[in-house]
């Protein structure tokens, strides 16, 4: 798978459907700019790359429901069974009556599971795609009338700024799907920092991980048979063609993804299948037959590994649970 204003913050707060209240913390026109400079940079770099938080236009949310639905992806029904399997441990380690912030939230689907039991006062749900949480929210409304419901739309991976959103109490942090595998390593603890810093007394950090699994069921996971995953990466082009300008042609390139087991990940790339010119804004660059454009890493971890970087981070206390298999993991961290 974002607050009083101030120069740096464009900020729109609205009521959405049902009386759910939705913050818009999109950056402000200077930040824009540097956004945008900061992709076409990705653009000409070599290899060329492309941030996946890019995948996530309304299309690309719509592709990766579909993904979290196929055979080859455990992810999602791995997880869900963990957290459903294990909800009244996990609520006897979050404890009940607080504050639920669910980054990346998207559907908001894995936060329901947890609602009902925890017995949140409020919730919130913390998107870079407005499109996804605004009618998540409103599909929350009927079921959770007891429960103050907002939308925070932002980019949280740049900047963590969750105020007025949520207040000096007790506050979890959940941040499921093994989103935290998109970031390298130092960006990763970088990001739990920043959520260890908004941590009060009795508060914490509920986080699933992906585990290191043998390469050809990772290969498969990103590689579904009917194409879902080859579509979700191809559709950055349309969504960047828009974003600055270009005239990218999805069907010259090809999706390609692999794990790489030295580096404990699984790359996206999307490969040139024939020498092409892009425009981009009033520019142009050139990708050779083979070339690729870097699209995703998804870092997968043992549950030692991940125990590790959540104690650099600053979390002492640690409770995991995972699957008969050991597929998946998720960690609450306080």
């Amino acid at each position: 798978m974002s607050k009083p204003a101030t120069a740096l913050h464009t900020v729109t707060e609205r009521s959405a459907r049902d009386n759910v209240r939705l913050i818009d913390r999109r950056n402000s026109r200077g930040d824009s700019d540097d956004e945008h400079a900061a992709l076409v940079d990705g653009l000409f770099a070599s290899p060329a790359v492309i941030s996946p938080k890019y995948f996530y236009d309304d299309i690309g949310c719509t592709l990766f429901e579909a993904i979290c639905s196929l055979p080859e992806y455990y992810p999602t029904r791995t997880e869900r069974a963990i957290l459903t399997t294990h909800r009244d441990a996990i609520v006897q380690a979050v404890g009940t009556g607080g504050q639920f912030v669910d980054l990346g939230a998207g559907d908001c689907a894995k936060a329901a599971l947890l609602l009902p039991a925890l017995h949140a006062r409020r919730y919130v749900a913390v998107d870079i795609a407005a499109a996804a949480i605004e009618p998540a929210l409103s599909r929350l409304t009927p079921v959770f009338p007891q429960v103050e419901l907002m939308g925070v739309v932002t980019d949280f991976s740049r900047r963590f700024d969750l105020g007025g959103a949520i207040d000096s109490g007790p506050v979890t942090f959940f941040y499921p799907g093994s989103s935290i595998g998109n970031f390298a390593p130092e960006e990763a603890r970088n990001l739990l920092r920043r959520v260890r810093d908004l941590c009060g007394p009795e508060s914490g950090l509920l986080i699933g991980v992906d585990t290191k699994k043998e390469k050809a069921r990772l290969d498969a996971a990103y590689n579904d048979a009917l194409g879902v995953t080859a579509a979700f990466n191809l559709n950055v082009l349309h969504h960047v063609n828009t974003l600055a300008d270009c005239d990218f042609t999805p069907a010259g390139f090809a999706h390609v993804a692999f794990y790489e087991p030295i580096k404990g990940r699984v790359e996206m790339h999307l490969e040139s299948r024939y020498l092409q010119r892009v425009r981009i804004g009033k520019r142009e660059r050139v990708f050779v037959q083979g070339e690729r454009i870097h699209t995703e890493n998804s870092y997968k971890f043992s549950p030692g590994e991940f125990a590790n970087l959540l104690r650099s981070a600053g979390f002492t206390e640690l409770r995991v649970w995972q699957d008969d298999a050991g597929d998946f993991a998720v960690f609450y961290a306080s």
